[in-house]
């Protein structure tokens, strides 16, 4: 049995830390624990204190960014100018929720409307669910955690969270903050180990929701697991859809979708992947997507020059490439990178017309990698950007405000953005997937309201 995690950085190999598994006594410990904190309602940490635990985590987490920035650049790869928003946003989200605990407000239920409602008024509170337990994936890892974590400890859940084993010292900095900042040890623990035992957790029957960010293969199985009565929000991937009509202004377009592809290498649930542009204008957006992805200074995350850091496992980089050769081998045409830097590093790649049978057109490919489609029919292009299992955040640039609405109302997707590219996010808008891509609503107060339920109170009196 492996005793020791190695926490290791995914561009050169190196040694960043070692951890200690969590054991399977500690697990059953733990939810023992999580379960007697979620049910001692005399013991409820009230709504104020809450809001001053999360303000006072904000400050610590702020005072820290830089280090912390650095820590995930490291374990994760993602480049450390990227990595600094990831903190600027983190805190952001965790005032967010600070902010919001004084939304989880109920509502009232009309009552004296026929007779047997008579002498009655009813209304609603909203209750915490239960213990979290919250899996977390690599690519944001202390974003992620806080989107997780934050909003159960706001709405008053006691929260297990297994971060990514390839990034989990993010997760530890974040909980260490909650901690210093006055949240007591039984309402959050951070356990370490393998997939088996976090199966274990996630069904067992103490858990009040399960939260998951990750793939949809592994989401969707676990979810039909689940014991009776636990709910669940699962966030997976996607494969973006862009439009760009023969109105749109590429030179303000293309910057903005070679940030979308290439942020993070593409390993974001909602990075640019599938653009769709009218023939009329296919050949400039080509040519100046490949000129972007050229540009591109790729390696080490932690140097403030890099745009494009490594993917998070050797591994993935070998699937990148053959994905990206069944591609041209089918008869699509490499027009920027196509090649592996190095067994961390995958090149800014652009693909014209891959076939939309290659994975690259159908499947997810979380690496920086960006086809471009050309189409003569906008509702032609429009079929084929919905016709995959997945449906998360697309786009469509266009001067045509009714080509922009129409285009809106036809795409399948749970937000689309206009003259932006599909990475767009902020931390209180709702965030969710359609189809394969998800169950539930994402973002700090959508989240809240997911880890809550709805209590009716109903009282009768002759005096009403």
């Amino acid at each position: 049995m492996i005793n020791k995690l190695h926490v290791v950085s995914p561009f050169d190999g190196h040694v960043i830390s070692e951890l200690e598994f969590t054991h399977e006594t500690e697990i059953e410990d733990t939810l023992n624990t999580a379960e007697r904190v979620a049910h001692s309602h005399d013991a409820m940490i009230p709504p104020f204190e809450r809001t001053a635990i999360l303000e006072r985590t904000a400050n610590l987490v702020e005072a820290k960014a830089h280090v912390f920035a650095k820590q995930a650049a490291e374990e994760g790869g993602k480049p450390l100018t990227d990595s600094k928003v990831e903190l600027e946003r983190a805190i952001q989200g965790i005032r967010e929720a600070a902010r919001s605990i004084n939304q989880l407000v109920g509502r009232e239920i009309p009552m004296k409307l026929n007779g047997p409602s008579n002498n009655r008024m009813a209304f609603t509170i909203r209750e915490p669910i239960g213990p979290v337990v919250a899996i977390s994936a690599f690519n944001h890892p202390f974003n992620l955690i806080v989107h997780q974590v934050i909003p159960a400890i706001a709405v008053g859940c006691p929260v297990i969270v297994k971060p990514a084993l390839t990034t989990p010292l993010s997760c530890f900095n974040l909980v260490q903050c909650l901690l210093e900042a006055g949240l007591p040890n039984d309402w959050c623990k951070v356990v370490i180990c393998d997939n088996d035992l976090a199966e274990r957790i996630v069904t067992d029957p103490r858990v009040g929701l399960f939260s998951f960010i990750g793939s949809a293969k592994v989401g969707w199985a676990l979810r039909s697991k689940l014991a009776p009565g636990v709910r669940c929000t699962l966030e997976h991937g996607g494969a973006a859809p862009v439009l760009i009509d023969s109105t749109a202004d590429i030179q303000d377009a293309l910057p903005l979708l070679a940030k979308g592809g290439y942020y993070h290498a593409g390993q974001v649930c909602v990075s640019v992947q599938r653009v769709f542009a009218h023939e009329s204008i296919a050949n400039d957006v080509v040519r100046e997507l490949a000129d972007l992805a050229k540009q591109m200074v790729v390696g080490n995350p932690e140097n403030e020059a890099t745009d494009v850091g490594p993917l998070i496992l050797e591994r993935e980089v070998n699937r990148v490439a053959q994905w990206v050769d069944e591609a041209q081998k089918l008869g699509g045409t490499i027009q920027a990178g196509g090649a592996k830097i190095n067994n961390t590093c995958y090149a800014p790649t652009v693909i014209l017309n891959p076939p939309h049978t290659a994975k690259v057109s159908t499947e997810e490919i979380f690496g920086p990698v960006i086809n471009v489609y050309t189409y003569t029919d906008r509702l032609d292009a429009i079929e084929r950007a919905n016709h995959i299992p997945f449906s998360f955040q697309a786009a469509v640039f266009t001067k045509d405000i009714d080509v922009a609405l129409d285009t809106v109302k036809r795409l399948n997707a749970a937000a689309v953005m206009i003259n932006d590219h599909t990475a767009f996010r902020v931390d209180w808008m709702p965030f969710a997937g359609r189809k394969s891509s998800g169950l539930g609503v994402g973002g700090i107060l959508p989240t809240m309201l997911e880890m809550t339920e709805e209590k009716m109170i109903v009282f009768r009196s002759a005096l009403i």
